[in-house]
């Protein structure tokens, strides 16, 4: 009987055989299955996300014994994973670079995890160093692209469910965490410029004064002239939407030279930024979400 995770990896290598059930070789994966995969999952991205010491190869091996699925099952299975929570705007595992090609029963095993979990939909941490150089953290924008419509309708469904747009939105921790480090870069850039007495003047709008001002940092060029930044915080990926409001899009269209939008992405794991400026329409894909009704 195998103790431990060292001690499996030791009969594994010694005996040159496999731990997978030939049975289960081409089969679907059951839901107790899927629900043990899931588990483990989450477990190494907690780890991952508190800066905890782990090994990934172990967790599979350990979970290769409990439930006889080889490991090329397991991998790519990690990667579906990966691929879901890239579709619910989370962090995902760094090393399962995600895969689409999805079982459907995948998409229950998840929901039924972050239905037991919501804690999960928490995670703040605290507030990086911004790094001394722009092009470390700085990036290009992601294309518009046309809708993906081969999107699994239970996909579609969980994605509604847990709505990242919605969570990030109401996730006020996780914004005010994104717009201090905007602050920070904001300030270590115009220190880089030598403009420390513009550096002086900055301004955390949001922090001070209250949403509601279509921005929440004040900053500035070289020369001095105003940058409105608005900061839109995530800890999904580049692609993951976000809200915008009618004051944010009415102060675009009358400072367009002036404002602009800071998407923070990745932030639980490797922060960075793109930039949208005016006019939105041809960076982004505008849909009314909600309306305001009256009498």
């Amino acid at each position: 009987m195998v103790k431990n995770v060292s001690e499996l990896y030791r009969v594994r290598t010694s005996t040159g055989k496999g731990m997978a059930d030939e049975a289960k070789i081409g089969t679907h994966w059951q839901e107790n299955e899927l629900d043990a995969i899931v588990d483990d999952y989450f477990a190494m991205l907690k780890a991952d996300l508190s800066g905890l010491p782990y090994v990934k190869s172990r967790y599979s091996m350990a979970l290769m014994a409990r439930i006889g699925r080889t490991h090329r099952s397991v991998e790519f299975k990690h990667q579906n994973i990966s691929a879901v929570m890239d579709e619910l705007g989370m962090p995902w595992i760094p090393g399962y670079k995600p895969k689409r090609n999805y079982q459907n029963a995948i998409f229950d095993a998840i929901d039924r995890y972050l239905t037991r979990h919501p804690d999960i939909f928490q995670t703040v941490p605290t507030s990086p160093t911004p790094p001394p150089l722009a092009t470390e953290i700085f990036v290009e924008p992601p294309a518009l692209t046309v809708a993906n419509e081969r999107i699994p309708e239970r996909l579609r469904r969980l994605v509604r469910k847990f709505d990242p747009v919605e969570r990030d939105h109401l996730n006020r921790a996780l914004g005010r965490a994104g717009e201090e480090f905007v602050l920070n870069i904001e300030r270590n850039r115009l220190i880089g410029i030598d403009r420390t007495d513009l550096a002086h003047k900055l301004r955390w709008v949001a922090a001070e004064d209250g949403d509601g001002a279509g921005y929440d940092v004040r900053s500035f060029d070289r020369t001095g002239r105003e940058r409105l930044l608005e900061v839109k915080t995530t800890n999904g990926s580049a692609r993951t939407p976000f809200f915008l409001t009618r004051n944010e899009r009415d102060l675009a269209a009358e400072r367009p030279a002036d404002w602009c939008i800071y998407r923070v992405h990745l932030f639980a794991t490797k922060p960075r930024i793109f930039s949208v400026a005016p006019p939105l329409e041809k960076a982004m894909d505008l849909s009314p979400e909600t309306w305001r009704a009256s009498f």
